[in-house]
Order: C-alpha cells, then structure tokens, then sequence
C-alpha cells in the first residue's frame, strides 16, 4: 500500500480528527511546495490562504458532525506563495482511536481553470467581435460563423452553413488572384490582404482579411480560419485623403508635394540614363487681373481649363503639376537635345492661342516659360527650381507670351538683385535717396503748374540705380511703405517752398504704390500730417495710382480714396489705357486726372493720335483733366494742345531734376516774358539733356 500511495499521480493525505496531517503522499507535498516531513503534525488550513482559514475550518467542522462527503474545487497556496486551484475529495474512516480519520485527495487543476476561462474568454469574443469568423473544415465546408459574418454579409449560420465559401465571390478578381491566396495558404499556412466580396444583397464590398490554417496534432489540416472586417469606407476616405495631400483641388493636377517626388525620381532616372530632364515652370500672364474684374471663381475655371489644355502637351512619363496660385510646372523626362525641349515648350504656347471660354466670355490667356536643364545647368533639385524660376522672370520682362532658357548671366543677375535687395534696407536708414522733380507744363500758358516727385537712389558704390530697379524690390519686400512715405514728406516740403515762392496754387503729383493702399489706414499714413503742418489744404497734391489699384477695390483701397477725396486731395490715373480701363471707377472714385501713356504720345503720327484724341475729349466730357507723358518733341506738344491737352510733361521741357535745378527753372520762368515760354522751355530742356 506505502509503495501504491508514494506512486500516485494523485495527491493523497491522511488528516486526524483535529485537523493534522498524518500521512501525505510524495505527489500531495510536491502540489503544495512542500517536503513530505514538513508537512506531518501541521494544520491542513497550512495549505489555505489565510483570509480564507475560518471559512474552511467552519465547512471542516460541519463535515465532523454530520459526516458526508466534503469535496470540490478550493483556493490554495503553495509554500511559495503561488495560488492554485485544486480539486480534493475527503470521506471519513475509522481510525481505531475512538474518532475518524479523513482521507482526502487532491488534483491540481490550476492550468485547466486557465484553459477554461481561456475557451470562455474566446467565445465572448467570438460571439462579441465587430470582425466576421468563418470557420472552414479541411474539405471547405463552412461549418460556423460568427454574429458579426452574419451583420456584414447578411448571411445567416443556417444558410451558409455546409456551403463552399466561393458562394461570397465577387467578379473584380480573377481565378489567378485566388489560385495565389491558395498557395500562400497551403504553403505557408497563413495569407492576409485586401479583396472585394459580396453580401448577400449583390452589394460589393472590400474587406481586409486573413486566412489561418489549424492542424491537428499529427500535423493534418483541420480548420481554416477566415477573419475579416469591412474597410470600403475607409479605403474610400484614404483614398481621398492621399488625393488630397498629392492632386491640386481646382485642377486635379498632381500639386507640389507629389511633383517634387516625380522631380526626384526624373533626376534619377536622367543620372542612369545619361539624357537630360528638364523642368520648364509656366506662368499666366496677368492672370491677377481677371481674378480682380472677374472673380476668384471665375479665375479657378479658368485655370481648370487651361491644365486641361497642358495635360495634352503631357508626353509618357512627363508630368505637369499646378505649383503655385497660377504657375505650373511641366517634367519633360529623358530628352535628347535642346531642340526637343523647345518644340514642346512651343507647344504649351500655342495651346494659348485659342481663346478660353467662360460664361459665354471669351477670354484670350497667354503664359511665359522658363526653362531649367538637369544636370546641364545644375546637379541639385532645390537649384533647378531657382534656375527655372529666374528664366521666367526672365521671359516676363521680355514681354511675356514667350519662352526663356536659363543661362549664367541669369544667375549673375539673381544674385546681383538679391544683393540690391539687401542694400535697400540699408539704403532707407542712411537716407541713399533723393527726391527729383520733373515739371508739369500747362500747355495753353506754356508755363509750369505743377510737378511729379520722383525718388532716386544714389548707391554709395553703383551710383544712381534706376526706379525700374529698385521699385519693384522694394513692393516684394515691403520697404515701399517706409520709403513712400519719407518721398511724400520731402514732396510735401518742396510744394509748400514752390506755392510760397514762385505759384499759390502750384500742386505736387506723388506716386503712391497698392501696397501703401493696402497696409495703412488714411489716418496711419504718417506724411497725411505734413500738409498741416505746412499749412497747406489738400488741393497743393495730387495722389498718382494705378488703374489696377481701382480694378481690386478692398474694403481699405476704398476707404483711403474716399479719405482722400473727403481731404480734398486730387487723385490721378497714370499710364492710362494700358491696362484694364473702365469708365465705371472714374466716376465711382471721383477721379481728377488721367495720365495718357508715353507709349500713345510716341505714335502721334500714327495710331496714338485717335487714342490720344479719344481719351481726352471722354476726359473732358467727364470733368476730368489730362496730362500727357513722355513729350520729346515739339511737334508732340503742338498736336496735343491741338486737340485739347490740358498739361504736358517730358524731356521737352526737362528731366526730373534736383530740387536746386527745379527751382532754378521755375525762377527762370517766372523773371521770362510770358510770349518767350514755350521757346525758353525748349531751350532749357535742350541744356538739361
């Protein structure tokens, strides 16, 4: 019998009536971490968490008094402090000590308690996923599916089961995309991915699955298990995010983060080849402006067009991309030569020829083009976009509607610019300019009534730089705003010297660029102050803008204009009929002047004289006074005034001098007989030159 017990698998223990251990087998010691000596004469409850003890001890002493049988699963500790979950069974014998014995039995069933909640844990979730299970037997019969197959497919357990899985077939793949899932499932027991299915309503769908194989313990294939879920929505939203984040909304071009990955692989793919790529960057021509007279929605239509139009100069592998407000960019991979480059850079030209129509509007669009050469001209990307940049700069000051190679004299003069640019801002604190004054002259007295300010830069070490220059940095960098306003103040100085000394009602005409529009209020434009200050009323100026400024009216543009006007400030449109002209905003704005062009006075002899004619009798019809740039000749000044010309300016009369050379001619004028004007204007514009 000692040899059976010490062999048992099971746990076995002899407890006296007081509750001590007698007897325990090999196997009862090892379950609870003990040796079996340890064990002899020790409480059974030794075996029990202590919190536990008087409960135990209580069902103890029941099973004492009333016999029976005490057995069933219990909470135990080990000697180690490990919890466990047994399983014992206890009966009384006797013991020929007058009280019984109790004989218990003890099986350690901790590992199949955590394999029961396990099975238990699995079927909740079974029961409870928001993804389908389809469980498939060796032969492909579906033998269960989950609620949640039955929600997504709205097939229930008693339709499919016993059938062939094929039945969700959809027809978007064909045999060969399910004979590759196979294989992947029979070789390496597992497949995952994404394929469109098929409820059964007929409706299509795309689920992301995965296929797991079971095998039994010989190694046999058992079961497949098929989970899956339903990701159309959300392949359709990332789908339409990663459009977004790589196609232009208004277009539907590729936009700049995706152009600049194809730039990347076009440079690689020209490093492997040996041929060229080139980048060619297209910009519209005045496309602001329709987008100021027409409207934004307008303009985005227009731009939609016209990329449809570039999508037909788009050879294989090419790749044109919106990169800007109104600027594209076309890849032209794997040329062989120049000529090549530039055939296709015609081409996107006379896709402009055809006027675009909108609205019934037919609206004529022309671009420039610059054009870059990897690695011709640069081995670095970030380089090809400046070089190609400068090339269209380059095609825009030649007139636009045309096409420009980059070339190193282009670079000299980037870099010549963004050296200029960064002497302006030194330029406005040491006070580099000076303010000249070119003479306004009445052409029925031939006298001089007013004068335009002009400011000049005296560069410390390049001399005099021409506005055409340093103008237009000065918008793009804004200086424009500080330096305008010194120009205004020294205007306003002279005309009030001029109106004290040589003319009461002499007026001072100052330019005044968009940006001082746009940036400051009337009553933040500091030099407004200065006409107080020198006791002058606002008629001793005469404010110059643009017909552009007009066409973008803001709610700030029109709101200094009405300021002006209330301030009794004249306003002047220069270089008129050049640009977008409408009669409407010279009576919206209440315009005073209009400057006729120098480009219309030049052809006198010709055209200009009917434009020239026109603008002046509209002018007067509307209340408005004239002034023609640009007066070189005699014969100009007679023709003018024989059509009506109110006022004149030009080197005829003079240049735009130096305030001591200004006032010198005005003094002259003022000590000549009034008969000798015009000749003595002659004479001194003929000295001045």
């Amino acid at each position: 019998m000692r040899a059976i017990l010490s062999r048992a698998p099971v746990g076995i223990a002899v407890i006296d009536h007081g509750g001590h251990y007698i007897s325990v087998n090999p196997t009862y010691a090892e379950i609870y971490g003990y040796a079996a000596d340890d064990m002899l004469g020790q409480s059974f409850l030794m075996v029990f968490p202590e919190d536990a003890r008087d409960a135990v001890l209580a069902r103890h002493q029941d099973f004492l008094d009333n016999g029976g049988h005490l057995g069933g699963e219990w909470a135990v500790v080990r000697r180690d402090g490990a919890r466990l979950t047994v399983w014992s069974s206890s009966v009384s014998f006797p013991s020929g000590r007058g009280k019984p014995d109790r004989l218990v039995y003890v099986l350690d069933i901790t590992e199949h308690k955590k394999a029961q909640e396990q099975e238990r844990i699995a079927a909740t979730v079974y029961q409870t996923t928001s993804e389908a299970i389809l469980v498939v037997d060796a032969e492909s019969r579906v033998i269960s599916v989950n609620p949640a197959f039955t929600r997504l497919t709205g097939w229930s357990q008693a339709e499919v089961e016993g059938r062939d899985p094929d039945m969700f077939r959809s027809d978007r793949h064909d045999q060969a995309f399910y004979d590759e899932i196979s294989l992947t499932v029979e070789s390496e027991g597992f497949w995952a991915g994404e394929l469109w299915d098929q409820r059964k309503s007929g409706e299509y769908y795309l689920r992301e699955t995965t296929i797991t194989v079971v095998k039994d313990a010989f190694g046999k294939i058992k079961n497949y298990v098929i989970v899956f879920s339903d990701i159309t929505a959300r392949k359709s939203a990332e789908d339409i995010i990663r459009w977004q984040a790589n196609y232009d909304s208004v277009t539907g071009l590729p936009n700049r983060h995706l152009f600049t990955d194809r730039l990347a692989e076009g440079a690689r793919q020209a490093n492997e080849t040996g041929r060229t790529m080139a980048l060619l960057m297209i910009d519209l021509d005045r496309f602001k402006e329709i987008n100021d007279t027409l409207g934004h929605s307008v303009g985005d239509r227009l731009l939609a067009k016209v990329s449809a139009r570039l999508q037909e100069c788009e050879r294989p592998g090419d790749t044109i991309a919106r990169v800007g407000g109104d600027e594209f960019a076309l890849i032209l991979n794997g040329v062989s030569d120049i000529a090549e480059i530039e055939a296709a850079a015609r081409d996107v030209l006379k896709r402009f020829e055809a006027p675009v129509t909108i609205d019934y509007e037919q609206m004529f669009v022309t671009a420039s083009i610059g054009i870059s050469l990897y690695p011709g001209d640069t081995q670095s990307l970030e380089e090809l976009f400046r070089n190609a940049d400068q090339a269209l700069y380059a095609a825009k000051a030649f007139g636009r509607n045309c096409l420009h190679f980059f070339t190193p004299a282009l670079q000299r003069a980037a870099n010549v610019r963004m050296r200029l640019a960064n002497d302006l801002r030194q330029a406005i604190t040491e006070r580099q300019f000076v303010v000249h004054y070119q003479p306004v002259v009445d052409l029925k007295t031939g006298r001089i009534a007013k004068a335009e300010a002009l400011v000049r830069w005296q560069h410390p070490t390049r001399g005099l730089v021409s506005p055409g220059t340093f103008i237009p940095l000065a918008e793009e960098t804004g200086l424009i705003v500080p330096l305008g306003d010194w120009v205004a103040r020294q205007a306003i100085a002279q005309v009030a010297r001029c109106r004290a000394v040589y003319a009461a009602d002499f007026q001072m005409a100052i330019n005044q660029s968009p940006t001082q529009f746009r940036n400051s209020a009337f009553s933040g434009l500091g030099w407004v102050g200065e006409l107080a200050r020198h006791g002058l009323t606002g008629s001793a100026i005469c404010l110059e803008i643009t017909e552009g400024l007009l066409l973008n009216a803001e709610p700030q543009i029109m709101s200094n204009l009405i300021a002006f006007r209330d301030a009794g400030i004249e306003i002047a449109i220069d270089d008129f009929g050049t640009g977008y002209s409408s009669l409407a905003y010279l009576r919206r704005f209440d315009i005073d002047t209009l400057k006729v062009d120098r480009s219309f006075v030049a052809e006198l002899d010709g055209a200009g004289l009917d434009i020239c004619e026109a603008i002046i009798v509209m002018a007067h019809r509307l209340g408005l006074q004239v002034v023609a740039e640009g007066v070189e000749t005699a014969q100009q000044r007679d023709i003018l005034k024989s059509i009506g010309c109110d006022y004149a300016q030009g080197y005829l009369f003079a240049p735009a001098l130096p305030p001591a050379a200004f006032e010198a001619m005005l003094a002259k004028q003022d000590k000549a007989p009034e008969s000798e004007t015009e000749t003595g204007a002659d004479h001194r514009a003929a000295s001045a030159e």
